[in-house]
């Protein structure tokens, strides 16, 4: 099947991570994959790293001409499947479908969310053959799919993060006597990033050792500095983006706290879990389908920070129950989120995709 991944965010994020992981297993599968994304970006380089073949384009804002651009791929590649995650992506590509004459688009939603469809993607989805891909039966239950929806769970490579931990704090330049919260932040983290800060404000006095350390790219990153400065903590938090060896730096934790939403939070979950990190976040839809609560971490209500405070101060206190979450942790994510399911979806919903009397339709 030849399969082409259409990608346009400027940032790499899960999103990106899950792409990059389906079209390395398609690939081994002996399938064609072709990944378009866009040029300079920091996706174009990850995508490159991993192997891919890689059309780079400039977006141009406007979709026709888009549309044309990817048109000339899909008729130079043969490509029969499309993927991508946005209603504009889904409008260019079901265009660039309709002026190719053949194939179907699969609109992947993100893990936790639901399929909302405006009158972009309504369009689209009468432009071309389209089907939707989500990461566990329940958001698919929620969006209500149909038999036109498939389900590819996210997964990890459990192996690449064994044994991290002395290496990864290394890197980020702590010791063994460094007490480390990692937290995993994005855009949408908002109040439950600065609970984390205010937590670690309340319990710096009586826990020198403690470090916070923020990973992921956020637009109010600023403010978030600004407020950490305002809570006397800034030489205690550091900032790091999203980058090639981010399981690894999340291996470095002896707690992990997830604040984002989304693939970048689902990602989160399993890569603490891999690395035999207990996990700590507020009690979402998204976190307690990943991380069973009081088994592998402990999910809190949204709560003051005094009481989130005293509950992660009992946590770091008590090195066994840490240990043996972190082992209950890795033993799921080895167990039931391992790659392969994830690439078995994406193969799954190719397959049904790439029927060509469903072409017929549009």
């Amino acid at each position: 099947m030849r399969t082409l991944f259409y990608h346009t965010a400027s940032h790499w994020s899960g999103a990106s991570r899950a792409f990059a992981v389906a079209a390395r297993g398609l690939a081994a599968q002996g399938a064609q994959v072709t990944v378009v994304c866009g040029a300079g970006g920091g996706p174009e380089e990850r995508f490159i790293a991993e192997g891919l073949e890689v059309v780079s384009v400039q977006p141009s804002g406007s979709v026709g001409p888009d549309a044309w651009r990817l048109r000339a791929v899909l008729k130079e590649k043969f490509i029969e499947v499309v993927f991508l995650h946005t209603e504009r992506e889904h409008l260019v590509a079901s265009s660039a479908m309709r002026l190719a004459e053949r194939g179907a688009v699969i609109r992947r939603i993100p893990a936790g969310c639901i399929a909302s469809v405006g009158r972009t993607g309504t369009f689209a989805g009468k432009m071309a053959t389209s089907l939707l891909l989500f990461s566990t039966e329940a958001d698919r239950a929620r969006s209500g799919g149909g038999d036109r929806s498939f389900v590819a769970p996210l997964g990890v490579d459990v192996d690449k993060v064994k044994d991290a931990r002395a290496a990864s704090r290394a890197m980020l330049g702590f010791t063994d006597a460094t007490q480390l919260i990692v937290c995993v932040i994005d855009q949408q983290s908002g109040s439950r990033v600065t609970t984390a800060m205010r937590t670690l404000a309340l319990l710096a006095e009586r826990h020198p050792a403690l470090r916070l350390v923020l990973v992921g790219r956020a637009d109010d990153a600023d403010d978030t500095r600004m407020h950490a400065a305002a809570l006397g903590v800034t030489s205690l938090v550091r900032f790091l983006r999203e980058n090639d060896n981010t399981p690894e730096v999340l291996a470095a934790a002896d707690v992990g706290w997830v604040a984002a939403d989304g693939d970048d939070g689902a990602f989160a979950c399993l890569d603490f879990m891999a690395a035999r990190v207990p996990v700590i976040a507020e009690r979402t839809p998204l976190v307690s389908t990943y991380v069973p609560d009081g088994i592998a971490g402990v999910l809190l209500p949204p709560a003051d920070p005094s009481d989130t405070a005293s509950a992660v101060a009992r946590f770091l206190a008590d090195d066994e129950t840490r240990k043996a979450m972190g082992n209950a942790g890795h033993t799921r994510a080895k167990r039931d989120f391992g790659e392969k399911a994830m690439i078995d979806g994406f193969v799954a919903s190719t397959a049904a995709a790439g029927d060509r009397s469903l072409w017929a339709t549009r």
